[in-house]
C-alpha cells in the first residue's frame, strides 16, 4: 500500500501532510515559484479539480500532458508500484523502469501466457517506460541509481523496507543527494488496507512539488517500516486473506468499509454473501437462462420497479417486503421467487426490459463480451502498440478521461535494459569508454534489438 504519511508530521501545509525543508535560522531551501511553475500548477490543478465539468477539452490543449518533463526512477516490480508508474507514464512522466540485467522485473518470467518470448502479464503494465538493467549489487550500478535520482523527481520502489538503505538507496541516502525528490515505498497492505495505489495522491505531490514544495518522505504503511511482519511480503491475495475478505465473499467485495463497520460496532461477523449484500435485498446476481444478470435494488420504489419488470406486482405488495429492512428479514424467500423468474428468459431479454427502468443492472460478462461491449469501444479504452520483438499487442488503457489531453500514442513495454546506453548518455553525460567499462564489468546491461 502506498502511504500518505510524510516526512513531517506538523499541522500546517496542506491538510497537515505538507512541510517544508527549513535553512538554519528558519529561511526556506525552497524558491519561490516561478511564473512558468505557477501557470503549470494552475494548469495541472485545473485537470484534477475542474471547477466547470461541463467544459469539453481544448483543441489547442490535446498534445499538453500535466506531467510533461516529470522524471520519475522506478525501481518497482511485479504489479502495485509497475501499475502505478504506468499510470504516471500515461500522464507525459518519463519513466525509467530500473531492471536487474537479464532476468529483469520478476513478472517477465510469469506465463504462459507470453507474445513470442514476452509475458503478456509483463506487458499489461509497463508501457510507456524506459529500461536501464542495473547491477544494484555492484557498487558501481547503485553509484548509478544515485546520480539517476539527483536528476529525477520522484523516486518509487516496492522493495522489503530496509533493502535498498543496506545498499545505500534508502530514502535517507537519497534525500541528502536529492532533497527536491519525492521518495515513494510501496509495501505489502496492512490487514485492514487493499493493496490499491492512490495514484491521484502521488500526482497531486507532483503537482504540488511544481510550485517548489521541496520534499514529500512516504512512511510507507504495508507492513510498514517497522512492527513484528515488516519483513512479510505482500500480494493482493495475501491482502484479502489477512484483511478478512476472503472470510466474507466467495466473488466480489470492493472494500471492507461497511462489513468492517458493522463488526467494530454491533460486533455483528461478516459473512460470505457471494455476489450479494448483507444489507440490501435485492442486490446480487441472478441465473437466467442462459447466464447471469445483476440486478441492485437500492430502494423500496426501485425494488417495486424490479417487480413490475418481472411481472410480480403481488411481491410488491407483500406486507413481508415492503421496505429493505423487511426484504433483508426475509431474505431467503424473496430471493427464491426472484430467482424462479429471472431463470425463465434469456440474459439478453432481460437486459431489453431492464433498459431505462432506473434500476441499476447489467450482465456478467466473459472477457470476448467486454471487449465487444459497444461502451468499451465507444471509450476506446483498448491501447494498441508495436512491440519490438512482441509485433503488435493490445493492452487495456487507462479507464479515465481527462479534459484537456488525451491519452494517446503508446510507447510499448521495454525490452530488459533497452535503454540503457541511451539514459547514460542523455540523463548523466557519460562517454563511449565510460559506458563500454560498466558494460564490460556487469554493473550494466544493454538489449540489442535485432
Amino acid at each position: 500500500m502506498l502511504s500518505a504519511a510524510l516526512g513531517g508530521r506538523s499541522g500546517g501545509g496542506v491538510g497537515g501532510l505538507w512541510r517544508s525543508l527549513r535553512r538554519p535560522g528558519g529561511a526556506s531551501s525552497a524558491a519561490p515559484p516561478a511564473a512558468g511553475a505557477r501557470s503549470l500548477a494552475s494548469r495541472s490543478s485545473s485537470l484534477l479539480f475542474p471547477q466547470d465539468r461541463s467544459l469539453g477539452p481544448r483543441p489547442s490543449a490535446s498534445n499538453v500532458k500535466p506531467l510533461d518533463g516529470v522524471k520519475i526512477l522506478d525501481l518497482t516490480r511485479v504489479l502495485a508500484g509497475p501499475f502505478a508508474t504506468m499510470n504516471l507514464g500515461d500522464l507525459g512522466a518519463e519513466v525509467i523502469k530500473v531492471e536487474r540485467p537479464g532476468a529483469g522485473d520478476d513478472t517477465r518470467a510469469w506465463g504462459p501466457p507470453f507474445v513470442g518470448k514476452e509475458s503478456v502479464y509483463f506487458l499489461s503494465v509497463n508501457r510507456n517506460k524506459k529500461s536501464i538493467a542495473i547491477n544494484m549489487k555492484n557498487s558501481r550500478g547503485a553509484k548509478i541509481i544515485r546520480e539517476l535520482a539527483a536528476v529525477s523527481d520522484v523516486f518509487v520502489e516496492n522493495y522489503v523496507p530496509g533493502k535498498l538503505a543496506e545498499i545505500g538507496l534508502g530514502y535517507e541516502d537519497i534525500k541528502k543527494i536529492a532533497p527536491h525528490i519525492v521518495y515513494c515505498s510501496i509495501t505489502g497492505a496492512m490487514p485492514w488496507v487493499f493493496n490499491f495505489c492512490p495514484l491521484p495522491l502521488i500526482i497531486q505531490w507532483m503537482l504540488l512539488k511544481r510550485v517548489w514544495l521541496p520534499l514529500v518522505h512516504s512512511l510507507p504503511p504495508g507492513y510498514g517500516q517497522t512492527g513484528p511482519m515488516v519483513q512479510r511480503g505482500g500480494y493482493d491475495s495475501i491482502a484479502a486473506a489477512v484483511s478478512g475478505l476472503m472470510h466474507i465473499t466467495g466473488h466480489e467485495v470492493a472494500c471492507l468499509t461497511h462489513v468492517a463497520a458493522n463488526y467494530l460496532n454491533c460486533k455483528i461477523e461478516g459473512k460470505r454473501w457471494g455476489t450479494a449484500h448483507g444489507s440490501i435485498v435485492p442486490y446480487q446476481a441472478f441465473k437466467t437462462k442462459d447466464g447471469y444478470i445483476v440486478v441492485g435494488a437500492g430502494n423500496d420504489q426501485q425494488f417495486v420497479t424490479v417487480c413490475k419488470i418481472l411481472n410480480l406486482p403481488e411481491v410488491s405488495k407483500d406486507s413481508r417486503y415492503k421496505t429493505n429492512i423487511l426484504r433483508v428479514q426475509n431474505r431467503k424467500e424473496l430471493i427464491d421467487i426472484l430467482s424462479t423468474r429471472f431463470s425463465e428468459k434469456t440474459t439478453s431479454k432481460w437486459l431489453q426490459l431492464f433498459e431505462g427502468s432506473g434500476v441499476p443492472y447489467g450482465p456478467i460478462n466473459n472477457m470476448q463480451q467486454v471487449f465487444s461491449d459497444p461502451q468499451v469501444l465507444h471509450n476506446g479504452l483498448l491501447m494498441e502498440m508495436n512491440h519490438p520483438t512482441a509485433g503488435r499487442i493490445v493492452v487495456p488503457g487507462p479507464g479515465v478521461r481527462y479534459s484537456e489531453f488525451a491519452v494517446s500514442h503508446p510507447k510499448p513495454p521495454p525490452l530488459v535494459g533497452q535503454h540503457t546506453v541511451e539514459i547514460l548518455k542523455g540523463m548523466l553525460g557519460y562517454e563511449d569508454n565510460a559506458i563500454e567499462e560498466l558494460l564490460h564489468t556487469g554493473a550494466v546491461a544493454q538489449h540489442e534489438v535485432r
